[in-house]
């Protein structure tokens, strides 16, 4: 039976009784790695997807972020990123666009999860790259723009950097599944970017990020090691160390004189 990947209705239902897994890949490798892992949600970035990525993670719910002011701008822009998602195997797309283009993407089925909370592209507005919400009025303003994209049809939203006693209180009072990112496990899902876990991320750790694995000392490892073999084979090269008899094919005796009194 051929293996498929969670639907829209199947997060909805599980709102509040299990905890899902989100993890943003950013190669290939990674979404085999993750789908072999068990990964609940994969969110790959629209410049990246296509139907090997589908291929690699057949049972992963799979979003494709339309990056914001630079795959889409207009509503036209966004439909027709959403509809190349879909085409491609995504089973929904994350958007940090309007109101109002996030409702004509539902209007034409097209899944949507919204952002609330520090967004990224906006930051600007909320204070740069700071925790949301940490006011009686600041959280007022996330549980609005929860329910406004609650409202615009999105069936699922990012909570990033959000109090987590705030993004539990929202989460119980909305429809949506709200994926956390930095806000607690009082939402539905746990989302962190595989640089983070993976630790290849080189520059800003977020706080609430955490580091499975050192892929970024073993990557030094490997590149040395490869610095020290092609010094080693330079060396040979120079040294006439290389090729040795071994790696060379032979000719007979009788066979090279032949061809040597030829030349001649």
């Amino acid at each position: 039976m051929t293996a498929t990947p969670p639907t829209v209705a199947d997060l909805r239902s599980w709102k509040g009784k299990r905890q899902l897994a989100d993890v943003y890949v950013s190669s290939l490798a990674e979404a085999e790695a993750a789908a072999e892992a068990g990964i609940d949600i994969l969110t790959v970035q629209d410049t990246l997807m296509g139907p090997a990525f589908r291929r690699a993670a057949p049972e992963a719910f799979m979003v494709v972020g339309i990056e914001y002011g630079i795959s889409a701008i207009t509503t036209d822009d966004y439909l027709r990123a959403g509809f190349a998602a879909l085409n491609a195997g995504a089973d929904a797309v994350w958007s940090a666009a309007s109101l109002g283009t996030i409702s004509r993407m539902r209007d034409e089925g097209i899944p949507v999860v919204g952002h609330v909370g520090l967004i990224p592209p906006r930051r600007t507005w909320t204070g740069g790259f700071k925790a949301v919400g940490r006011t009686a009025a600041s959280a007022i303003d996330v549980w609005q723009a929860t329910k406004a994209l609650e409202e615009a049809g999105a069936f699922a939203a990012e909570i990033e950097v959000v109090p987590a006693p705030v993004a539990s209180a929202i989460s119980q009072r909305t429809s949506l599944v709200m994926i956390s990112m930095g806000s607690g496990s009082g939402c539905d899902a746990q989302y962190l970017f595989s640089t983070d876990i993976l630790g290849t991320n080189t520059g800003h750790v977020p706080r609430h990020a955490k580091q499975y694995a050192d892929l970024e000392a073993e990557r030094a490892r490997i590149q040395q090691m490869r610095v020290d073999a092609f010094s080693a084979y330079a060396k040979d090269v120079e040294s006439e160390a290389f090729p040795d008899d071994t790696r060379l094919v032979s000719i007979p005796d009788d066979e090279l004189a032949t061809f040597l009194s030829a030349l001649d």
